[in-house]
């Protein structure tokens, strides 16, 4: 079945129907006719590098490996933001997050009505269903039916701010955060647990002629604390190799990135510490992908196995001591690049793979188009549809992603394009000018040489950063004394 067969089947008997404060923001279709249940799996902070359908042959993650085989693996997404409220509300929203103000973790759409993409699907005959987390604020849910319980009671508060450019002075001791670095249990595998046995739940009642669902399994892990039982530990330890620094590359990296070592106190973190949350991480990993496989095994078993696509992704990456820094919070690979797995032999061939750059606003578009919802047309992205039926289609080979949040001295944003993949450091004040990153993948995949300086780049440099400003229809600079703006103003909210 070809791509314009596949939309005339489902375009049948379509009705416009408008959503609050978004003129035909969807449409209706007849009940079910031939289009398919979407099933997204979010994990937190996977590093797309700790997957065994990305070439590492250490980690264990059979179930994930087996969905690649019957799917198609993307080598080059992006989350939007390296953080987990901006990145998640970018995709609920299908904008970047300098548009909708998701600068950090404290933060929540414009408003409760918001046009989400939960919204659209339900107004094109979907239900769409949250199982888990996506970092709402408590009392929004943007569309979403939540089940399995309430696993988002965050109280956000729109507060946030900026180090000062010049206290790079180290802290005493080492982050708190690496005494989470330790076998045992942990309220991460709790609420894992709750997700999966709700999402059982969902599938083993969920029948042939039920309308057509959009449902969202929200995972923690591996999300730091790096808490695992013991045996998923062992497996890892003495195997899993250290971070490379080559001599010099701390002290030549952006400022911001020197702030977040010293905000989040990473500096001189002791090498049994960091080869240990290595050792964890890569366990942690193995132990959410066997929540996944039983998800997986349900859905196979269930009345609506054949009628269902499978996306897995994650929110964004984890740096695991790469570059000296931990979490996520930064451009490199390691954070920015995500894991992206789509499945459904019904249509696509397996086993396939596709190499050039996209993001999740596009994976957005792309659950919009195969959904027949009408996207509002000021939202980002562009559908991969037509890419995923075709693997020599044109594609736009372009990802951006951005940094407003905490512990840094300026917010920045980056343009993968190519092989190459830029990043603009806004200026902290008048004595820090702006700072730039260029780095060719191809020739330099561990992003230890920045090109920027180079006079041969300085074409390209002007032309990415032309590109950058056009794709998010404004310059970083203004974006940054926005931010700022609304740090200081925070939220005046009741409840």
């Amino acid at each position: 079945m070809k791509r314009r067969e596949f939309l005339q089947d489902l375009g049948a008997g379509a009705v416009s129907l408008a959503l609050p404060g978004c003129e035909g923001a969807g449409v209706l279709k007849r009940p079910n006719k031939g289009r398919p249940n979407i099933l997204v799996i979010m994990s937190d902070e996977h590093n797309a590098s700790v997957t065994g359908c990305y070439n590492n042959p250490l980690i264990k993650t059979p179930n994930l490996d087996a969905l690649a085989r019957q799917g198609i693996v993307f080598e080059s997404c992006y989350c939007n933001s390296p953080l987990c409220v901006p990145s998640r509300l970018s995709f609920t929203s299908g904008k970047y997050i300098s548009r909708i103000g998701a600068w950090s973790n404290t933060c929540w759409l414009p408003s409760e009505d918001y046009p989400s993409l939960a919204r659209i699907m339900n107004a094109a005959g979907y239900e769409s269903f949250l199982c888990g987390k996506m970092h709402y604020d408590r009392t929004r849910r943007y569309g979403f039916t939540e089940i399995a319980g309430n696993m988002n009671n965050n109280l956000k508060t729109g507060k946030g701010g900026r180090r000062k450019a010049d206290n790079l002075e180290p802290k005493p001791g080492i982050s708190t955060r690496f005494n989470g670095f330790h076998p045992g249990d942990s309220f991460v595998l709790e609420h894992d647990r709750k997700v999966t046995a709700g999402v059982l739940d969902f599938l083993q009642k969920r029948q042939t002629g039920d309308k057509p669902f959009f449902l969202f399994a929200g995972f923690l892990a591996p999300h730091f604390p790096l808490i695992v039982p013991e045996q998923y530990w062992q497996q890892y330890k003495c195997k899993v190799p250290l971070p490379v620094i080559p001599p010099g590359h701390l002290t030549e990296q952006p400022m911001n990135y020197k702030h977040l070592r010293i905000g989040f106190n990473l500096e001189d973190a002791p090498e049994d510490i960091v080869r240990k949350g290595r050792e964890l991480y890569y366990g942690l990993t193995q132990w959410v992908d066997a929540q996944i496989g039983q998800v997986l095994t349900a859905l196979q078993n269930s009345d609506v196995a054949e009628n269902t696509i499978v996306i897995y992704t994650a929110d964004h990456g984890e740096n695991m001591g790469e570059h000296g820094l931990w979490w996520k919070n930064c451009m490199y690979e390691h954070a920015a690049r995500v894991p992206l797995i789509v499945s459904w032999p019904k249509r696509w061939k397996s086993g396939q793979r596709r190499e050039q750059a996209c993001s999740l606003v596009d994976v957005v578009q792309t659950i919009a188009e195969i959904a027949q919802a009408q996207t509002p047309e000021d939202w980002n992205g562009d559908s991969m549809l037509e890419w995923l039926d075709e693997p020599k289609s044109k594609w736009k080979d372009t990802a951006v992603s951005e940094y407003y949040a905490h512990y840094i001295a300026s917010g920045f944003a980056m343009l993968r394009k190519g092989p190459y993949k830029y990043v603009y450091h806004t200026p902290a004040d008048a004595k820090h000018p702006a700072q730039r990153e260029l780095y060719n993948l191809q020739q330099d995949p561990g992003e230890f040489t920045n090109l920027a300086h180079k006079p041969e780049q300085k074409q390209r440099l002007q032309q990415m950063h032309k590109l950058l400003v056009r794709e998010l229809g404004r310059d970083p600079d203004e974006t940054e004394q926005i931010c700022r703006a609304d740090y200081a103003h925070s939220y005046h909210r009741n409840s």
